[in-house]
């Protein structure tokens, strides 16, 4: 069996922030859950702004 090479990604804070929205989303439900969903959604918009 091959061993996978494991490989580091370095992240932005934005980046960062938005992977523990994210992980935090189901957790939040029902209290927390419209304003980090559109937390999220803001977060998305910026990381996939085109310049």
């Amino acid at each position: 069996m091959k061993r996978r090479r494991k490989e580091r990604i370095r992240l932005s804070q934005k980046e960062e922030e938005l992977i523990r929205a994210i992980r935090n989303y189901r957790l939040s439900y029902p209290n927390g859950y419209p304003q980090l969903l559109y937390f999220i959604q803001q977060l998305v918009d910026e990381l996939t702004d085109l310049p």
